[in-house]
């Protein structure tokens, strides 16, 4: 593995970069204190972004490629590559206004992970929400209860989700919903319910810590008749197979998320560096234990977040050559989503009132940090699955 940045997505992280200071930056603030305030500021931006991401790898914060076996011995750097690079330049703006960018929904990705050709053709264009938690379904996402049955060419769900990003503003969510409660996660399956589709409502925004900019919503289907053919993926329930179709899912997002993890990492360490500059003499050719504590600490932090980095650009690189990365994206997401929340914490207090005050942005990634290292998986989930394909134990086994 190579550790640099591929030369070819060069151009579009200096592109993604520049839109993280000069048009998420200036008005990350404005957007925190004005909660489910719409940022206006990203229509214009999301129609250039499209347009230069037609017919390329990718796109910030899309759907990621599917990973079906290949022959050809090619070593690829693909669209999940390039949507880690970009993703961290948007979060190095702020991540809630990336989770707002029109057409960039995680729900995208999922539609990548399990769709057949027909359906990828078809919501192509959608800007896919993701509904998985529910009231009293947190992190165990084989416990959820919404329903689907099947009643002639379509199915009715029936069910309540909770905490989906971007669920008022986006065109489309997926849905996970269990064919038949009694058999367990195996009869998950997740379904593409479109804006305005009857039964389908939109009842609370959520008030949040963090990632303000972003809608979080709580959807309530009642009697919701979805046509047979949005459900992605195969309708057989597979009980061998289990729950590994839908959870393909996160194999794509994960490392996304742990890319914007790396991303409000990096913009709290520089600007600590920054408000500390007159006080600091970063020198890393003297030992660590001959320098001063404050440098000692930024040296520690400068480290975790080039590990939480470079596990991350694994996994996706993983991702691109069809290779399985269930372990690594689990490995990636819990190093990126602990580290940047134990850094911006610790950028906090190394900035003193400064980094406690809205002055500065310090205190704001502080709260954003911790969705980060919550959604797509808990640090405990992650850290179960590693140990899962570390010991080669089943779920039953091992929980």
């Amino acid at each position: 593995m190579n550790l640099e940045i591929p030369k070819k997505y060069k151009g579009i992280q200096n592109f993604a970069t520049i839109a993280a200071k000069t048009i998420f930056r200036p008005v990350s603030r404005k957007y925190d204190v004005g909660e489910h305030e719409y940022p206006v500021e990203l229509d214009l931006f999301a129609a250039g972004l499209n347009g230069m991401n037609d017919g390329s790898e990718g796109s910030l914060g899309g759907a990621a490629t599917k990973r079906e076996d290949v022959s050809d011995g090619q070593v690829r750097n693909g669209a999940n590559m390039a949507n880690c690079i970009n993703i961290q330049a948007m979060c190095y703006g702020d991540v809630g206004l990336l989770l707002s960018i029109p057409g960039q929904g995680l729900g995208n990705s999922a539609i990548s992970a399990v769709a057949n050709p027909e359906q990828l053709k078809r919501f192509s264009k959608s800007w896919a929400a993701m509904a998985i938690t529910e009231p009293n379904c947190g992190s165990d996402s084989s416990a959820i209860t919404t329903s689907a049955r099947k009643e002639g060419d379509f199915y009715v769900l029936n069910g309540e989700k909770i905490y989906v990003t971007s669920g008022e503003r986006a065109n489309a969510v997926v849905v996970w919903a269990t064919l038949d409660k009694a058999i367990g996660k195996a009869a998950i399956k997740s379904f593409v319910v479109e804006k305005g589709t009857p039964g389908m409502e939109v009842v609370r925004l959520e008030k949040k810590m963090g990632i303000r900019a972003s809608d979080t919503a709580a959807i309530v289907f009642t009697e919701c008749k979805v046509p047979a053919e949005n459900l992605l993926g195969s309708p057989d329930i597979d009980i061998k197979k289990g729950f590994g179709g839908v959870m393909e899912t996160f194999d794509n997002t994960r490392p996304f998320v742990a890319s914007m993890a790396n991303g409000v990492a990096e913009a709290a360490l520089e600007r600590t560096k920054q408000l500390l500059e007159d006080k600091i003499n970063l020198d890393y050719r003297t030992p660590i234990n001959n320098v001063k504590s404050v440098e000692a600490d930024l040296y520690r932090l400068e480290a975790e977040y080039e590990a939480a980095r470079l596990l991350t650009l694994k996994a996706a690189w993983m991702a691109d050559n069809r290779k399985p990365n269930s372990l690594d994206a689990s490995i990636c997401k819990a190093k990126a989503g602990r580290i940047t929340n134990q850094l911006t914490l610790k950028c906090v207090d190394l900035c003193s009132s400064l980094g406690y005050s809205y002055k500065e942005l310090i205190e704001k990634w502080a709260r954003d940090s911790k969705i980060l290292d919550i959604f797509e998986g808990t640090q405990q989930i992650q850290q179960l699955i590693i140990a899962r394909r570390l010991l080669n134990k089943s779920s039953s086994e091992l929980k």
